[in-house]
Formats: structure tokens, C-alpha cells, sequence
């Protein structure tokens, strides 16, 4: 593996940052990331905003040409990603469509399903949410119950869902429903957010404005023709969104931005001599390099068309590791930072409170790891 930036990269990387500094507000700060990227305006923004990046072929770099993109490699998804994420995320909920939902219609979507959202997905206009997690089935996925019954050419879904990021402002839903009595008798459907029988309630909580929201259907009818992949055979599918999912967000790069600013903090008061502070800012970047590296070796093996493994549970794992030793390394040392003294740094503890429990714990993470990579048993 090549640990330096190609210089095509490199102009890449400044491309990308170009393009934030024209499109982005004056007051993005204070205004949009105050609300946070799930808020109703930064998600109206984002559809504003990723429509720019795809007409400077900014969006979907690494889709194939067919789909909309510049038939990149993953190297460029991954620093649009570094980049969007270390500004505030200005993509919205639009970065899920991009890091996973495109890909998992590209490889199990059939031609009709392509044709309808593909396109939407590059255009950077439509806004998707991931109906996933319920309330006994967040870490173990397979327990959820919301169900699906066929009835001729539909299926009639009744259910509720739980968490879900984007769902006031989404217009899709990638839904996963119970239709067997198996426990993996799981099927994917993608469901049209303004379908009658859809409610969404917004519930309050430490993580902030939209990110937290209940979702239940009564009755909600969809085509059968809105069914990706075989009925029952769902989990094949959503293991290959996980995949995706767990290195999509670039945590050890806005981590040590993230660092950077408690330092120069502790700097202006006069409190970074502290070796203790010190040793522990130390270890920090160290865990978040080792972080960082161990997701390039996933983006090195898709560049390389290996197929997919453990490494990306590691990588997720040393992620979430590193950024909860900051969050607590910022709530030791600069507490005021949490009660508006530091809106970046609040910002960046409020919203990585759930990155420990979104796309499965650590805990989830290293039985996976125990599993399919060591080969143990699961009892």
C-alpha cells in the first residue's frame, strides 16, 4: 500500500476544498452547524448545495459513468468525505445515499430500480432515509419485526422504526422488513416517504436537531417491483451496506481536527504545558492515525477489487475507540466547551454521542471480528 497522496489526488483534495469555500455561507458556522447537518435547514441546504457539487463533478466521483459519476476511484469518495465531514458535513443526510445506498442498488437493484434512483441520487436532489433500527432490534438487527405480507402484486407493511437520521426531510426510505418466520427471513424494500399510512415523529435528545425520529407504518401498501433482491434474502444485502457503512464516515480525520481545536484552546489558557495533557493528546493521535490507516487498507482493497472482510470492523472499532477517548479527553478538560463555550467542539461531542450504538456497537463489532475473522465459534 502506498501511503502518499498522488499528485492528481492531491489537486483532487484541493478541488474539493475550492468548491467549499465558493458554496459554502458566511454564516455556515453559525447558523447551519449550530443546528447540525440533520436539521430541517441544512438538509433543505444540502439539496442546494450537493446539486452544485454534482454539476462540478464533485459528488459521486468514483460511479461508474452510466450512474452519473467520473468512473473514479474510491480514493476520491474517501477525501470528498474527509472534507465534507471536516466542514460540517454540508452533504446532509445525502452522504448515506452516496457511501451505500447508490452501491447496493447498483449490484442488487434491478434495471427499473437503477433507472429511478440512481439518477436522483447523483443529481444531489433527493434526500434518502434508512429504515433500519427498532426498538428491540438496533444491535440485533435480525430481531427486528416490522412486517411485510404479499398480497398479489404488493405487500402491505405495518411496523415501526426507531432513531432514524433524515426521516422529517427524506423522500425515500431503504426499509427493512420481517416476510418469514425465520429469524433472516428479511426483505429490503425502498418506500416513497409520502406513502399514506407513513408517520414521523421527531423525539428530543442530547444528539442534536433531526438526527432523532420514530417512524411507523400502518398499512403502508408498496410493489412488489420496490422489493431489491429475493423476498427472504435480505440479509446477504444488508450485510453488503454495512460494509460500506462502517468506514463511510471519516471519524479519525475530523477527530483530529476536532484535537487540533482542544489544543489550541488549552494553548490560549495558558494549560497546554501539562504533560499529563500532553501524553494523553499524544495518545490520541496516535489512535486516530491507527484509525485512519486501517481504513485506507479497506479503500486500498476495494481500489484493488478484493473481496470484502474483517478489516473494516477493525477500522470502525479503533475509529469509535479514539473518538470516545477525545469526547472524554474534552469533557475532562474543557467542560465549558460543552456549555457553549466552543460551538465546534460542542458540536463535535453532541453529534458522535450515538457513534458508539449507529451501524452496531463495538461490542457487535468484535463478535463479527471473532466470527469471520478468527473463525471462533459463536458459543
Amino acid at each position: 500500500m502506498e501511503f502518499g497522496w498522488t499528485p492528481k489526488q492531491n489537486e483532487y483534495r484541493q478541488r474539493v476544498r475550492t468548491a467549499l469555500d465558493e458554496l459554502l455561507p458566511d454564516n455556515w458556522d453559525e447558523f447551519y452547524v449550530k443546528r447540525s447537518y440533520a436539521s430541517d435547514e441544512a438538509m433543505e441546504f444540502s439539496r442546494w448545495f450537493c446539486a452544485e457539487l454534482a454539476k462540478r463533478g464533485l459528488l459521486v466521483p468514483h460511479w461508474p459513468t452510466e450512474y452519473g459519476g467520473n468512473a473514479g476511484e474510491d480514493w476520491e469518495h474517501f477525501i470528498l468525505g474527509e472534507e465534507m465531514k471536516a466542514a460540517g458535513e454540508p452533504r446532509g443526510g445525502q452522504y448515506m445515499n452516496i457511501n451505500w445506498i447508490g452501491p447496493v442498488l447498483m449490484k442488487y437493484g434491478t434495471e427499473e430500480q437503477k433507472r429511478e434512483h440512481l439518477g436522483g441520487i447523483a443529481s444531489g436532489k433527493v434526500i434518502w432515509c434508512q429504515g433500519f433500527s427498532e426498538p428491540n432490534a438496533g444491535t440485533d438487527l435480525a430481531a427486528l419485526k416490522t412486517k411485510a405480507e404479499r398480497r398479489d402484486d404488493h405487500y402491505i407493511v405495518n411496523g415501526g422504526k426507531i432513531w432514524t437520521s433524515y426521516a422529517r426531510k427524506a423522500d425515500w426510505c431503504i426499509l427493512l422488513v420481517r416476510t418469514g418466520s425465520e429469524r433472516k427471513d428479511i426483505t429490503v424494500l425502498l418506500v416513497p416517504m409520502n406513502s399514506p399510512g407513513i408517520r414521523v415523529a421527531s423525539y428530543s435528545g442530547l444528539v442534536k436537531d433531526g438526527h432523532l425520529n420514530e417512524v411507523f407504518f400502518e398499512d403502508v401498501r408498496v410493489p412488489v417491483s420496490a422489493r431489491v433482491g429475493e423476498e427472504n434474502r435480505g440479509w446477504e444485502i444488508i450485510t453488503h451496506a454495512l460494509s460500506y457503512e462502517r468506514v463511510g464516515v471519516p471519524r479519525y480525520h475530523v477527530g483530529l481536527e476536532a484535537l487540533d481545536m482542544m489544543v489550541e484552546k488549552l494553548q490560549s489558557e495558558g494549560r497546554w504545558d501539562d504533560a499529563v495533557i500532553q501524553t494523553l493528546a499524544g495518545e490520541l493521535v496516535a489512535k486516530f492515525e491507527a484509525a485512519r490507516l486501517l481504513t485506507y487498507r479497506v479503500v486500498d482493497q476495494r481500489v484493488k477489487r478484493q473481496p470484502p472482510n474483517t478489516d473494516a470492523n477493525l477500522s470502525r472499532i479503533c475509529s469509535l475507540e479514539a473518538v470516545q477517548d477525545l469526547m472524554d479527553f474534552i469533557a475532562q478538560f474543557a467542560p465549558d466547551a460543552l456549555a457553549g463555550g466552543h460551538l465546534l467542539l460542542d458540536d463535535y461531542y453532541r453529534i458522535n454521542t450515538p457513534a458508539g450504538i449507529t451501524g452496531g456497537t463495538n461490542e457487535i463489532q468484535l463478535d463479527l471480528v471473532a466470527q469471520r475473522g478468527l473463525g471462533l465459534p459463536r458459543k
